[in-house]
This record gives C-alpha cells, structure tokens and sequence, in this order.
C-alpha cells in the first residue's frame, strides 16, 4: 500500500505536466455552463449549487418542482474516472432513499439500473447518459445530457415514481 508521501509526491508530479489543471478546470468550466443553461431554460425546476467533489464525481441536482415536493431530486453526475456523465434519481436524505428502493423493487424499470441501499450510495435509480464525451463541443453535449435527462424524467413518471 503506498503511503500518503509517495501518493502527494505522484500527484505534484502531475500538476507539474498541467494536464490535471486544464482537465478539472475544463470539467468544472462546463459544469458551471450546463447548470447555467438547464436553470435559465427550465424556470419550473430548480438548480442546487454544483458540488465539485474530490476528483470522484461532480454535479449538481436539476429537480422538477413535483419531484423536489415527494423529497426527490434529480442529479447530474459526472465521474471522473469513469469520464461519463449520468443522472440519477436521488433522495432527500436516506430514509427518502430507502423508502423509494424498496418500492421500485417491484416495479419494471427498464433500461434504469435500482440502487441498493448502502453505505456510500446516493442513488435510487441510475442512467447513463454519455459514455464518451466530447468536451470539445460543449453545445452539442448540452443538448445530449439534456434530451436524454427529460427522457429520464418523462420515464420516472412513466414508472410511476409519483
């Protein structure tokens, strides 16, 4: 197992390249933009403050005013190692959270993917929306994490969700 010295001494290695710094600037930078965009272009839902993370995932929650009332919440997740961007359904604290897995286990979902309830999980039901992004063309991946986002809520309500 390598110690916290040598891990710090590999990654200022890296930060010395400046890949990293552009990389998470970037990601944060359209971030920013696609919570921008989604807030100004749907008034009806509301847009928490974009959590930057540790390098593991970043998002921010993007939730329909009827959703938000069940304690629901909709988040738009990229994973870093992964390099994906996925939504998933989310509760407002664990107890919302279990309740919702236990009554979607007996409800056809498909293509979504039940979480489990456990330590370190913080969805319901999970989606994903772009394997490969091109951050390269911003606008264009807007429009991609957008369309199949509302997918994705038309469906929880197809589901009966709420």
């Amino acid at each position: 197992m390598n110690s916290l010295n040598k891990s710090i001494g590999e990654y200022t290695a890296q930060l010395h390249l400046g890949h990293i710094q552009k990389a998470y600037k970037g990601i944060m930078t359209f971030m920013s933009d696609l919570r921008t965009y989604l807030d100004n272009k749907y008034p009806d839902y509301t847009a928490s403050a974009l959590y930057f993370g540790y390098m593991d995932m970043t998002y921010f929650a993007f939730t329909p005013s009827d959703l938000k009332k069940e304690n629901l919440k909709i988040a738009l997740v990229f994973l870093h190692e992964a390099c994906t961007f996925e939504v998933w359904l989310g509760g407002k604290n664990r107890k919302a959270q279990a309740d919702y897995i236990e009554i979607l286990k007996h409800k056809k979902i498909d293509p979504y993917r039940l979480s489990q309830v456990l330590p370190g999980v913080d969805s319901i039901i999970e989606s994903t929306l772009v394997k490969q992004p091109d951050f390269d063309n911003p606008e264009k991946l807007k429009k991609q994490i957008e369309e199949k986002t509302i997918t994705f809520i038309e469906d929880l309500y197809r589901i009966g969700v709420i």
